[in-house]
């Protein structure tokens, strides 16, 4: 088991290299997406909190309000297109992780089913070489009988 070499370790290296990467890029993906909700969030609450105009005392004021709200609501539009576009990201992001998690989890199912047939063939030859010493010893036994 000592000189056990797995003829596919490069190609496994390189799996999980990638994996690694893939979920870099899932985790920023999703840090992102969570970045553009709060600043979602954010708008609509302000949205929220100005859309009362009869707060404003003069018709200037209302006017700079509406001006605002008209402002804050093509601000939502846009954040929610962004939106969008950031949960598409993370849905690729999220399949290329699964699909190279799934490769690397492949190589390293061969490399364990590898590794137990190594062992199997290490102990029938272990039982084997036992099994001659006990026949030895056996007839050893009955001959000096």
């Amino acid at each position: 088991m000592s000189n056990f070499k797995f003829k596919l370790q490069k190609l496994l290296d390189i799996r999980v290299n990638e994996e690694e990467e893939s979920k870099l890029f899932y985790s920023k993906a999703q840090n992102q997406k969570n970045i553009v909700e709060n600043k979602l969030h954010e708008l609509e609450n302000n949205y929220k909190k100005y859309s009362d105009i009869s707060r404003a005392k003069d018709t200037i004021s209302q006017k700079i309000t509406m001006n605002y709200l008209s402002y804050l609501n093509t601000t939502i539009k846009d954040t929610e297109k962004e939106l969008e576009a950031k949960e598409i990201e993370l849905e690729k992001a999220k399949k290329d992780f699964i699909d190279k998690r799934i490769k690397r989890r492949s190589l390293e199912v061969l490399k364990e089913n590898k590794i137990l047939e190594i062992k199997k063939e290490e102990e029938r030859l272990e039982q084997i070489s036992n099994d001659e010493f006990a026949l030895y010893g056996y007839i050893r036994k009955t001959s000096n009988l």
